[in-house]
């Protein structure tokens, strides 16, 4: 809780072309993200494309179809704001710290073009000073110049491997039988990690993907490695990692801006309960405010998610059972520390605590860039913190006082978020994809049912479960749902 007119079939192959090669510019304007809010009637006209989700991938998606010069669309978003896992806690004074998505990296050129497309800063992540881990009643702090903390030995074992794994396509991997079989745990144990690599080796995973290595398929795992140039490093650390770079305005602001731009395009508060004739001329989506129809939906949710709406006829089989399978047992609770100033700077730490054994996985300086604020956020276990509020800011202020000293214990303000509880369009941040999942079910991942095109950071080719994956799903299925009317000859 917080204290605080439509296109021919030629010039649709010339908005193709456009829309592949990711146009630079933007014009500005439109309508507020207030005003995309008021609900319009939907029992209307037959539209080119509805988009369900209005997170970094449907956006995105809608904001290729505008730029592609069709004006034939909608978003629709079940809640009463835009970014979907991407949400901004307000500190005041233009100040935010991000509840859900925040970091992005080397590699992740999507979103970061994304980002300068919409004029949009970026700003590197504080890693400068020691980390704190507590483990077994001891405070020691230790200096990992930005890194992982765990052995390079592993790390580059992992890189190996993952070069055998295809980042878009896992159940494609040469090994699929061998590596699908084993958790990440179980592979640790057959390298004979010690206890402490281990540890780290642990964390990074459960930071990464949402599962413990128990839980989490190697051959996933290998997958995410590939993403990152077939590097374990860019994975998983600050310098030099996915972790290096944050958005000025937090990463919500990128949804926050495209759905401005989108105007009225955009319609909050409008969950889909139901999707109709998918496997028809024209699909019916049914929304608390109406029901919307289109030639094409592109369907920009977690695959988990999909399964609370109802399909009429009945998804075929294996994209059914994806649905059904798909993990949901990671929850995300993240609270957000406010201070006068990053005061822990001053002596020499980074604001990096790892805590064995207790409610914190990984606390972190998520100051603005011009340190206005001190602000620490942390990633916590959600079943050994109290739910309550208060007693969670308190259990983790002793927490941060032990590393930072005294001053820690007097926060100007708390946020926390934990998902699970208060989103329930989400259900999940993030997903420990077990072992055998890919070799079942994957090749019902990304093909088109009918009219529906599968779009979400989970479909992504490279960078599945990162923002920037979001972001090029989005851009491949505006691809496909333009693709689909010039290929069939389409008039809408």
């Amino acid at each position: 809780m917080d204290r605080k007119r439509k296109p021919d079939t030629q010039t649709r192959r010339q908005l193709l072309r456009v829309t592949a090669m990711g146009a630079a510019s933007l014009a500005a304007g439109g309508m507020s993200l207030a005003q995309a809010a008021v609900t319009k009637p939907m029992n209307g006209d037959i539209l080119d494309v509805a988009i369900i989700g209005a997170g970094l991938a449907g956006l995105t998606a809608g904001r290729d179809l505008k730029l592609a010069g069709c004006d034939s669309f909608v978003v629709l978003e079940a809640r009463n704001r835009v970014g979907g896992r991407t949400y901004n806690h307000d500190l005041g004074h233009g100040v935010v710290s991000e509840a859900g998505g925040q970091w992005i990296g080397p590699g992740q050129t999507a979103i970061f073009d994304l980002a300068r497309q919409l004029e949009i800063d970026t700003f590197p992540s504080w890693y400068t000073g020691k980390t704190i881990v507590m483990a077994q009643g001891a405070t020691v702090a230790q200096d990992f110049h930005g890194g992982t903390g765990g052995d390079d030995t592993i790390g580059n074992r992992l890189a190996e491997l993952s070069r055998g794994v295809p980042s878009g396509a896992p159940w494609k991997a040469p090994h699929l039988a061998e590596l699908d079989k084993l958790s990440y745990g179980e592979w640790l144990l057959q390298q004979g990690v010690k206890y402490e690599d281990g540890y780290f080796l642990a964390l990074a995973a459960k930071l990464t993907t949402g599962g413990a290595p128990a839980q989490l398929g190697l051959l996933h795992y290998l997958s995410m490695i590939n993403s990152a140039s077939c590097n374990y490093t860019q994975l998983e650390a600050f310098k030099g990692g996915a972790q290096e770079t944050r958005i000025v305005g937090g990463s919500q602001r990128l949804s926050i801006k495209m759905a401005e731009q989108l105007g009225d395009k955009v319609r909050l508060s409008s969950p889909v309960r139901k999707v109709t004739g998918w496997d028809r001329d024209v699909v019916e989506v049914h929304t608390d405010q109406g029901v919307v129809k289109a030639r094409r939906a592109i369907v920009a949710m977690n695959p988990a998610l999909c399964n609370q709406v109802v399909f009429d006829p009945p998804l075929p089989g294996g994209r059914a059972q994806l649905q059904q399978n798909w993990p949901t047992n990671a929850p995300m609770r993240k609270t957000v520390h406010v201070y006068d100033k990053p005061f822990w700077r001053d002596a020499g730490y980074c604001g990096t605590i790892f805590q064995v054994g207790g409610p914190v996985f990984m606390a972190y300086d998520n100051s603005p860039p011009d340190a206005s604020l001190g602000v620490i956020a942390a990633f916590v276990a959600p079943g050994m913190l109290p739910d309550d509020s208060a007693m969670a800011e308190k259990t983790l202020s002793a927490t941060f006082a032990k590393a930072f000293g005294d001053r820690a214990l007097h926060p100007t303000q708390f946020h926390d978020y934990d998902w699970g509880r208060v989103d329930p369009w989400t259900l999940h941040c993030i997903n420990p994809m077990p072992p055998g999942f890919w070799t079942r079910w994957g090749k019902y991942l990304h093909p088109e049912v009918g009219r529906l095109i599968w779009s979400g950071t989970e479909t992504a080719d490279i960078w599945a479960g990162a923002m920037d994956g979001a972001v090029r799903s989005g851009h491949r299925a505006a691809l496909q749902a333009l693709a689909g009317f010039t290929r069939r000859g389409e008039e809408a």
